[in-house]
């Protein structure tokens, strides 16, 4: 009779599934989800590219003659320097979209549905941060066609430029965790926008995205140069061949070294918040 009820019980609450190969299906399928809503809704891509292209714009001719790089203010130079710090922005400021995204998820009950069936736990984030993950491949490319049409340009060869890019992603995957982070914590999306973008605006413009950084104060110059989001875009600019023949190079090591500084910020930054933000979702859910 015990040995019915256990089966019964263990019946009624399907038990996630374990293993990597596992895991990465229903990874994969939680992707697949989202990536068919978007599909379906497509002004959540259209509005999501509208923001960039319009900061392409408005930087490149509003303030391109009065940013001085070595001395110089020609535009066209700053177009070269700002496209990096502009494609940064953009795979980091999608990361409100992921919070307020599973924010919405959690208010419809819709990770209450996951979380009956018998998936990995880790799934139902890792399934929406890789979806969100294609929508900023393909905001990239967009912004890509539109920063060529104002006079950006690759100097450094397609393969480096590849990999640049593929920096850029991983910084966008990696923030992606921490939106996530955010979407389980709080209790509605329009809080999960809020709270995804309050702090992406001091992390942005407190780096050498838009201006060198050193032309800040010490205090400032000193975040900037071990900001992880400068790291990125001093790495995306050395391999687009963006860079100033006279550019300054900081002293700090995330300078000197841009590209090991830039994996090494988004690996750490993947390995902290996804244990918290799946650590959260199971104590959310239970």
């Amino acid at each position: 009779m015990s040995t019915v009820s256990e089966v019964s019980a263990r019946g009624a609450v399907p038990q996630p599934r374990g293993g990597i190969t596992q895991s990465v299906r229903d990874s994969l399928v939680v992707a697949k989800r989202n990536l068919i809503r978007m599909l379906r809704i497509p002004e959540m891509v259209i509005f999501g590219l509208i923001q960039p292209i319009m900061f392409v714009v408005l930087f490149s001719y509003v303030f391109g003659g009065s940013i001085s790089l070595g001395g110089n203010t020609d535009p066209s130079m700053y177009r070269q320097f700002l496209m990096a710090g502009i494609f940064a922005q953009t795979v980091t400021f999608a990361t409100a979209g992921a919070g307020a995204g599973i924010a919405d998820d959690m208010h419809k009950g819709l990770i209450d549905r996951f979380r009956s069936l018998p998936m990995a736990r880790g799934a139902v984030l890792t399934g929406r941060t890789l979806a969100d993950l294609v929508q900023t491949a393909l905001t990239l490319v967009v912004l890509a066609i539109v920063a060529v049409i104002v006079g950006w340009r690759i100097h450094a060869g397609f393969p480096k430029a590849v990999a640049g890019f593929a920096l850029l992603l991983l910084l966008g995957y990696a923030f992606s965790w921490i939106g996530a982070l955010i979407g389980l914590s709080v209790r509605t999306p329009e809080a999960a926008t809020s709270g995804g973008l309050i702090w992406l605006f001091p992390l942005t413009f407190i780096s050498n995205a838009f201006v060198p950084a050193d032309n800040m104060p010490m205090v400032l110059r000193n975040i900037a140069e071990w900001n992880p989001f400068s790291a990125t875009v001093q790495a995306a600019r050395h391999l687009f061949g963006n860079l100033p023949a006279d550019y300054p190079v900081a002293a700090a090591w995330p300078m000197q070294h841009p590209i090991w500084a830039s994996l090494i910020w988004s690996v750490v930054i993947i390995a902290i918040f996804r244990t918290l933000a799946v650590r959260k979702y199971r104590s959310a859910t239970a």
